[in-house]
């Protein structure tokens, strides 16, 4: 029997999980008896929910013991810690990652496990091929994150890739294997390289509740996964600082020139200010660039845990 692991992780999701479970147990149970050889388990991972969510999740573990799991952190650790606390906790040997709110669509899961049993393909990953009721800005600025980092980075990713992927168990085991702190999962999908299959699918809502991911924090998701993949930014305040070198040394030359050829002596104060201010603003642009590498790297050396876990079932 091949077993069959998905990974959900959860933040304030109490109105999806019931939604979630009873979707996917009808496909899956459609399949297995049309198949016969396949078991599953869900590995829920409440990350730090003020709902009710732990709630509904040991109902559900209570009412079917054998197949759903849960992870109950102490407190809000993100998305990227609950998916490598799920990922490590799966036993299967197709492990799938998924979202509650069934903007993932179950119905690929058939099709997917279908393709990796027939197939030489170590990953079944879904691209979303549109991004109908989505806010314009965040759509475009969703475009040009990918086309700035498949630019910058060694690291090529498709723009409208999800999560949501199953995956053969050496794939997850080099997943788990990588120590680092500061973790973009979007990043380290590609990073670990074996082949991939891309399944498309049209956007969907969510059924129930509201995205828990507001522009700030997508802003700052996104920053970190440059980081993560590139030293380019490194390279600009560079580049910057050596810009704004030349600009100087040219800027000498002409005040020297002009005081020479007119004999007038450079008097102005505001544009001396002006040429102060900007000066200054660079310096800190390119401090704050690499303040933000330095400060991943300390978050690296402490060597703390990625989440902590309450209970466990």
């Amino acid at each position: 029997m091949t077993l069959i692991s998905l990974v959900v992780p959860c933040y304030n999701e109490q109105a999806s999980i019931p939604i979630f479970y009873q979707t996917v147990e009808k496909i899956l149970t459609t399949f297995a008896n049309n198949s016969g050889h396949y078991q599953w388990e869900y590995w829920f991972i409440n990350d730090g929910s003020t709902d009710q969510t732990l709630d509904e999740l040991e109902i559900l573990n209570t009412k079917d013991p054998n197949r759903v799991h849960y992870i109950d952190f102490t407190r809000n650790f993100g998305k990227e810690a609950a998916l490598l606390a799920g990922l490590t906790q799966a036993d299967g040997q197709f492990v799938g990652v998924m979202d509650v709110d069934l903007q993932d669509p179950p119905e690929l899961l058939p099709k997917m496990i279908e393709l990796l049993e027939t197939t030489d393909n170590d990953v079944i990953a879904t691209q979303r091929t549109d991004r109908t009721g989505e806010p314009k800005l965040r759509s475009w600025c969703s475009d040009k994150f990918y086309r700035l980092i498949n630019r910058i980075s060694n690291i090529k990713m498709r723009s409208g890739v999800r999560d949501f992927r199953l995956m053969r168990r050496s794939v997850v085991t080099a997943i788990i294997s990588l120590p680092e702190y500061n973790r973009f999962s979007k990043g380290i999908f590609n990073w670990v390289g074996f082949k991939t299959t891309y399944l498309p699918f049209s956007h969907r809502d969510r059924v129930a509740g509201k995205t828990h991911w507001s522009f700030k924090q997508l802003f700052s998701y996104s920053l970190d996964g440059i980081m993560d993949f590139s030293a380019v930014p490194l390279a600009i305040a560079s580049w910057i600082g050596i810009l704004a070198f030349i600009t100087s040394i040219l800027g000498l030359i002409f005040i020297v020139s002009r005081a020479l050829i007119y004999g007038d002596p450079t008097i102005g104060w505001p544009s001396l200010v002006t040429i102060i201010l900007m000066v200054g603003g660079i310096q800190l642009f390119c401090l704050g660039i690499i303040g933000k590498y330095i400060s991943k790297i300390y978050l690296e050396t402490k060597h703390r845990p990625l989440y902590l876990i309450k209970k466990e079932r």
